[in-house]
């Protein structure tokens, strides 16, 4: 377990040998990774050294455990965050969690667990870390006299819906402290538990204060459990979406991410599938792989699809430059390139065809907002 490092010291006292290395990270065997989605788990970009794993002949390999979820309790001091980047729909977030159980392996999110001292690969989908003190924070932040109203996004770095919050149940806080002071927000995830929380979401949607995106990266079940083992299946996330627009919570489908050679073809069957579910909104991003992802990705695709691996990562480079990632704004969604631009006419095509709106065409309401009133506050007389 790896949250403190006191206990990186004592789970590397359990392995049979590790040596300090600055050779390629050592690849996790399947029966220790079973039901995760990435295949290595090496150190992050910050660290001093990097621990390679060998097998010294006493089989202790084969006897280490299981990589198990384990949560650690942050005390968060700050839930919203601000960003005035460009191309990002969104000017506000809140994150109730870091990493993310589901293990997708392209998550453009897997870099930041190395700010923790933890590891992109496996550390980012077993060791989580929940903020349980996030609405007492969302309260205290609305409240404040310099706070100006504008829709907040949640789902924006690790998804809001991860099975861990069945059991902490941080992002339904959030929602009721947002359904009290009328503030508008808008999620974005990959699970059906969404849909436990289909009664404030359906009451916020009656005064234009909410609306949710379901994120569908394929439509293939064996696919969809390769790159994104926990999250729920492509049939699951259609459905919650039927159930939303049922309710009458706007909807969006975002077809994300479009990897080449894999699941591009799928754009346009996506598109139609989220329509006859009652999306009234798409977008679309092209895979991005910052810092640690591309050798998770390179390691995944080579294992998972090895006939194709070159000329998918050949694809993405021919959208990225010539390298495996480019983080210019404008551009870093959407690539570049004579491909990047067959996508985008593409989806152009099909989104007018299906009469599908771009995303932020719904509109929100702000004016209807009411800052909370703390523990010991005045309230006012009008």
């Amino acid at each position: 377990m790896v949250t403190s490092a006191e206990q990186v010291s004592n789970f590397s006292a359990q392995a049979a040998a590790v040596a300090l290395s600055s050779g390629a990270p050592h690849r996790i065997r399947d029966q220790r990774r079973r039901g995760r989605g990435a295949g290595l788990n090496m150190a992050g970009r910050f660290e001093p050294t990097s621990r390679e794993a060998f097998d010294d002949g006493w089989q202790t390999l084969d006897e280490l455990p299981p990589f198990k979820t384990d949560v650690t309790a942050e005390a968060a001091r700050k839930i919203i965050t601000t960003n005035d980047s460009p191309d990002i729909p969104f000017e506000q977030s809140m994150n109730p969690y870091r990493g993310c159980e589901h293990g997708c392996v392209y998550c453009y999110a897997r870099p930041t667990h190395s700010y923790m001292g933890l590891s992109a690969g496996l550390d980012f989908e077993s060791k989580l870390f929940a903020k349980p003190n996030a609405a007492k924070l969302l309260r205290k932040e609305l409240a404040s006299e310099k706070y100006v109203c504008k829709p907040l996004a949640l789902g924006t770095n690790t998804d809001p819906y991860q099975p861990v919050e069945k059991q902490w149940r941080i992002t339904r806080d959030l929602l009721l402290v947002l359904e009290e002071t009328n503030h508008p927000v808008t999620i974005v995830t990959k699970s059906a538990l969404v849909l436990r929380d289909v009664d404030i979401l359906e009451r916020m949607a009656k005064k234009g204060l909410a609306k949710v995106a379901l994120s569908v990266t394929t439509l293939d079940r064996k696919l969809a459990r390769a790159m994104e083992p926990r999250a729920a299946t492509p049939g699951l996330r259609l459905d919650a979406l039927r159930k939303l627009h049922e309710a009458g919570i706007p909807t969006s489908i975002s077809v994300a991410p479009i990897i080449p050679s894999l699941n591009d073809h799928e754009m346009e069957r996506i598109l139609d599938a989220g329509k006859a579910a009652g999306a009234a909104e798409a977008t679309y991003t092209v895979l991005r792989l910052p810092h640690e992802v591309a050798p998770l990705f390179r390691d995944w695709v080579q294992q998972h699809y090895p006939d194709r691996a070159a000329h998918v990562m050949s694809l993405m480079q021919n959208m990225r430059g010539g390298k495996d990632y480019d983080a210019n704004f404008k551009t870093r969604m959407k690539g570049v390139g004579p491909y990047a631009w067959q996508l985008g006419r593409r989806f152009e095509i099909a989104t007018k065809k299906l009469g599908l709106a771009p995303l932020r065409s719904i509109s929100m309401r702000t004016d209807r907002f009411v800052p909370p009133a703390l523990a010991g506050q005045q309230l006012s007389l009008f």
